[in-house]
């Protein structure tokens, strides 16, 4: 077992590869990548046994950008048996349990690439999962009382109907999520469909038990570029009041709820009230990713918000070189003036061509 598979948006599999390959080198592991472009996944093998394990339990997947799912996956599986698929990947699991020396799994995700080609797939991964489920329980695999603190994650990635590879991941360093893909609802009263990206980053960023502390009507939040309030609504409807600025027009339903303050300013030179706190900042403006990072860092060092979550429009050329350069330049910026922070990064499921960027001021 000296693979990674990682799963990932359509189009980004050289940004995973590069990103995977700087993490495994961090910590004196070294291999190669096999790419295939818009594939939605990457196979990464490490040159030497067991080191897939080592990078699943010690790289942090709350640090890697573009990956949904980090698991470590056996050899390719290949012309499975239509009539009886399910015993060689029971035995490839057996054989996983006695080099990881863990039996407990607390879950089973019998998955598939995110791409478009890979849609009728998907129903025969929904049929498999029973049978497969079945037989797990049956040999005591899926039998215990779910532990969410350790154990793993079983998962059959199938890349075709008789292909797959057989893996696991780490309950504590994994998406929890099937595919990796948080399903979220858009909600009818939001103005547009922008409002799933503040959403998805604020279930990502935010444990659930704190979001109530730091998102509630006590505070406040300004949404630079605001129009036409798909942000807004996400701090509105956690009952922030939000200063909203942008020229364009905001839906008349965000009026509706007195919660807003309609600014029709430029995002950059806007400025926040004298003597009003203001705790959040949010910006999903259309501009060059390095002017994005200048403008964050400055709110963030002139302590006009505490807390902020913004995009970076990527290029479509050297996207990781261009994440890693802004994160860098904003990370000096803020070690300068001597702050305590966080700060995370993901390619989400609702963006594009774009990250998603949380910072938090201790």
């Amino acid at each position: 077992m000296n693979k990674l598979a990682l799963y990932c948006r359509p189009g980004f599999e050289k940004e995973v590869a590069a990103e995977i390959m700087d993490h495994a080198a961090s910590l004196g592991i070294f291999g190669f990548a096999r790419v295939q472009e818009h594939s939605g996944y990457v196979i990464f093998e490490c040159y030497q046994p067991n080191e897939a394990n080592r990078l699943a339990r010690e790289v942090p997947f709350n640090q890697l950008i573009f990956a949904r799912q980090m698991l470590v996956v056996s050899n390719l599986l290949e012309n499975l048996d239509p009539t009886d698929g399910i015993s060689p990947i029971v035995t490839m699991f057996e054989e996983i349990s006695a080099q990881v020396n863990i039996r407990l799994s607390v879950e089973l995700f019998v998955e598939t690439a995110d791409t478009n080609e890979s849609k009728e797939l998907s129903t025969f991964c929904r049929k498999f999962t029973v049978p497969l489920r079945q037989v797990l329980k049956k040999q005591g695999w899926l039998a215990h009382k779910a532990n969410r603190k350790s154990g793993l994650f079983l998962h059959c990635f199938f890349v075709k109907p008789n292909c797959c590879y057989v893996g696991y991941s780490y309950i504590n360093n994994h998406s929890e999520h099937f595919m990796g893909i948080p399903r979220l609802k858009f909600p009818s009263e939001a103005p547009s469909r922008s409002t799933l990206k503040l959403e998805e980053a604020i279930l990502t960023f935010i444990p659930k038990k704190e979001e109530e502390k730091r998102l509630n009507e006590s505070m406040t939040g300004v949404d630079l570029g605001a129009c036409p309030g798909g942000w807004t609504y996400q701090l509105v409807k956690r009952g922030l009041f939000v200063y909203a600025v942008d020229h364009g027009k905001m839906a008349d339903s965000l009026h509706e709820t007195g919660r807003i303050e309609h600014c029709a300013e430029d995002g950059f030179k806007f400025q926040p009230p004298k003597r009003k706190k203001v705790d959040w900042l949010v910006c999903d403006m259309v501009e060059q990713p390095s002017r994005i990072t200048n403008l964050i860092g400055k709110w963030l060092v002139n302590g006009w918000c505490r807390e902020t979550i913004f995009n970076l429009k990527l290029p479509m050329k050297k996207r990781y070189q261009e994440v890693r350069q802004c994160l860098e330049n904003l990370t000096d910026m803020l070690n300068k003036q001597n702050l305590t922070f966080e700060i995370q990064a993901k390619h989400l499921y609702h963006d594009r061509e774009e990250i998603t960027v949380h910072i938090v001021i201790k």
